[in-house]
């Protein structure tokens, strides 16, 4: 049976979260982290020793996933796993994936400090490159261990630099033996900031998600004529970047409407050559679309598309879209769901049902293992952003959830 008045070290968790933030940290106080960089190593390097420090044992697979083990009483049992990531956006926040890997960690320090071995062995995962920022698409090595890419196609990828992933790996130390994937799991658990304004708004601590919508994301490439921006009259041009931006404004449109479930968003532009008397020849951009439902989704490319290709057909210019990234919408573990809920209102919270509207690394551990996640607020729902801020109050109550689920999960799966 799980141990209900066990409690983490919110005091602890906390120091934690401070002390990391140094790894990358910004003049305003957020985080710059981007995976396999310097940064990803000394942040990796002090998790391992932490977890060193607390009795567990530390795997590397070979992409550079971490497992941090504490045995169980039984370690022939596959384990009861929590994690999320440690990269971070190019302007990320203090809590942004690090708190479900340091809210694993004050879970593994209660049970060391409460002198109980769990009937299963019990692991904490740093997952590599869940942000996609450098690498793209996000979550590839979460994707490798469910068998969504292979190991080939993620140590090929190259950054906007040309940095090779594998090469990227072996340069931080960090591509381990184990083959990605080759690894029992009975159950994972994720905790996250929200990311949304959802449970603040609705005054909740605690989020039982129940699943993750879906999301495609494409690069889009469109080619006009440079043309000198003084000398070229107005109906006589091919201006990319002119098309692009009726592209973004039908973008918006088609989100809203397909509202409120649905987003669309155009988070990354190259303009070339960017020279400010040359009419634009040629732009490069992202387009992310997400909904709950799949079959919103389909509708949502289906009608980007077109209209992206009228606006390119009216504006003389040519259109390349290609798909990088489909993750179907996902629905977590009925029973692991059950457990969150469970011990958030053993903890006296009311948990909220709710679906998330970013992708985590649990969408592809749910392919692979029972799985769900928890939520708590962050202010104004601001995440990817260096201003992200949550309390530690809910850094505390968070873990807390976890610790029960966990051992909820350890006594009856």
């Amino acid at each position: 049976m799980f141990h209900s008045n066990m409690r983490i070290d919110g005091n602890a968790l906390w120091a934690d979260l401070m002390d990391t933030a140094r790894f990358g940290g910004t003049p305003k106080g957020g985080i710059r982290r981007l995976t396999l960089t310097p940064e990803d190593k000394q942040v990796r390097e002090w998790f391992a020793s932490t977890c060193e420090s607390l009795g567990c044992t530390i795997t590397v697979d070979t992409m550079g996933n971490m497992f941090a083990r504490r045995p169980g009483l039984d370690n022939s049992l596959p384990p009861i796993t929590m994690g999320s990531h440690l990269d971070t956006q190019p302007t990320g926040g203090k809590f942004d994936g690090i708190l479900g890997v340091l809210g694993g960690l004050a879970v593994l320090r209660a049970l060391q400090e409460a002198g109980h071995t769990t009937r299963h062995p019990i692991e904490l995962i740093n997952w590599t490159n869940e942000e996609g920022s450098r690498f793209t698409p996000p979550m590839m090595c979460s994707g490798v261990f469910a068998g969504i890419f292979t190991e080939q196609e993620v140590l090929d990828k190259r950054d906007r630099a040309g940095a090779r992933f594998g090469d990227e790996l072996v340069s931080i130390g960090y591509r381990g033996e184990e083959i990605c994937g080759d690894h029992p799991i009975a159950a994972y658990f994720e905790l996250h900031i929200e990311q949304g304004p959802i449970l603040e708004v609705k005054d909740r601590v605690i989020g039982a998600v129940s699943g993750v919508q879906g999301m495609r994301w494409y690069e889009v490439t469109v080619k006009g004529k440079d043309a000198h921006a003084g000398s070229t009259p107005m109906p006589m041009r091919h201006d990319a970047l002119l098309a692009t931006s009726r592209m973004v404004v039908a973008l918006s449109e088609i989100a809203l409407g397909h509202a409120p479930g649905a987003v669309g968003t155009v988070g990354l532009i190259e303009n070339r050559p960017n020279s400010n008397n040359v009419v634009p020849g040629e732009t490069f951009f992202t387009v992310d679309i997400r909904h709950p439902d799949d079959t919103v989704v389909a509708t949502m490319e289906r009608e980007f598309m077109d209209r992206f290709h009228s606006i390119a057909e009216a504006g003389g210019v040519t259109l390349e879209i290609v798909s990088i990234w489909d993750a179907p919408a996902v629905h977590f573990d009925t029973r692991c769901v059950e457990m969150v809920a469970d011990s958030a209102r053993q903890m006296g919270y009311d948990p909220l049902s709710i679906v998330s509207g970013p992708g985590h690394d649990a969408a592809y551990l749910a392919r692979v293992a029972p799985t769900a996640m928890i939520f708590v607020p962050c202010r104004d729902g601001l995440s990817h952003n260096e201003e992200e801020s949550i309390t530690e109050s809910e850094a505390e109550a968070g873990a807390n959830v976890l610790l029960g689920a966990v051992l909820r999960a350890d006594s009856t799966l």
